[in-house]
């Protein structure tokens, strides 16, 4: 197991990717602190990482909140002993035409995308660099879940586009202020993910969903299981020399030039 005795905490973890990325945690022999805003969705992922054999436990956090991360990161020491992996993959969108934006709406976006990553990994490393490094070296992994709109854009998802562009510049910057400390931070950058935010945001009708997979060269979307798989890598020691890097599972679409 890949991530065996290793604690992890994963943000917006009730539901789509991040519901993924725990079970893969908790497969791979991670305990896995499964937090969201969401109670029933992140109770009912713990039992069922439970009933198969894994472990996790919930902690409900509004991470653009500075106590809620502070608390989210105290909870797992409190349950496991040490931190080793945060995922920070707590994410909202709101779409309107760039004129009709309201100010509070790209104050929320943003608090929950951005802001909310900055204190979560803040309190996350603080805890790392207190803590004894594991056997090996390493004093943690810090993962962001990007989005192919930090390079690309949709005309009328200005702060998720903004908050995932900034986000890619948090993971550089965190990445080589903290290289020589032994903690890495990388980031996840996916296409089109079938996962119910996908659906409720950009898959209203057909007509959306043929356009988003013409120009998604593979022609499909990914499934939310595809990005744990990632995650499961970057936080494992195969991916020991990333760093201040982020990958795109995109299904090709960052490479398609135009459409036929």
């Amino acid at each position: 197991m890949r991530l065996s005795q290793r604690v992890a905490v994963i943000t917006g973890a009730a539901q789509g990717i991040g519901a993924a990325c725990a079970r893969a945690f908790a497969a791979e022999g991670a305990h896995v602190v499964v937090s969201d805003v969401n109670e029933v969705g992140g109770t009912s992922l713990v039992r069922e990482i439970a009933a198969a054999g894994g472990m996790a436990v919930f902690c409900r956090a509004d991470v653009g909140e500075k106590h809620d991360a502070e608390r989210l990161v105290a909870h797992a020491v409190d349950h496991f002993g040490r931190l080793d992996v945060l995922l920070n993959n707590a994410g909202i969108v709101h779409a309107a035409d760039f004129v009709d934006l309201a100010e509070e709406d790209f104050d929320r976006v943003l608090r929950v995308n951005l802001k909310g990553a900055f204190l979560c990994a803040q309190a996350a490393v603080r805890q790392m660099l207190a803590q004894p490094p594991r056997d090996g070296g390493g004093r943690g992994v810090v993962i962001n879940m990007s989005s192919v709109n930090a390079v690309l854009a949709i005309a009328n998802q200005v702060p998720y586009t903004v908050s995932k562009g900034a986000l890619n510049q948090l993971t550089k910057v965190m990445a080589i202020g903290l290289a020589d400390r032994g903690i890495r931070v990388v980031g996840i950058g996916p296409g089109s993910i079938a996962t119910e935010l996908l659906k409720t945001a950009v898959l209203t009708n057909e007509a959306a969903k043929t356009r988003i997979l013409s120009r998604t060269p593979m022609g499909r979307l990914g499934e939310p299981a595809e990005i744990a798989r990632i995650a499961v890598f970057l936080a494992s020691d195969d991916a020991s020399y990333l760093t201040g890097t982020t990958l795109y599972p995109d299904g090709g679409r960052l490479a398609l030039n135009y459409v036929m």
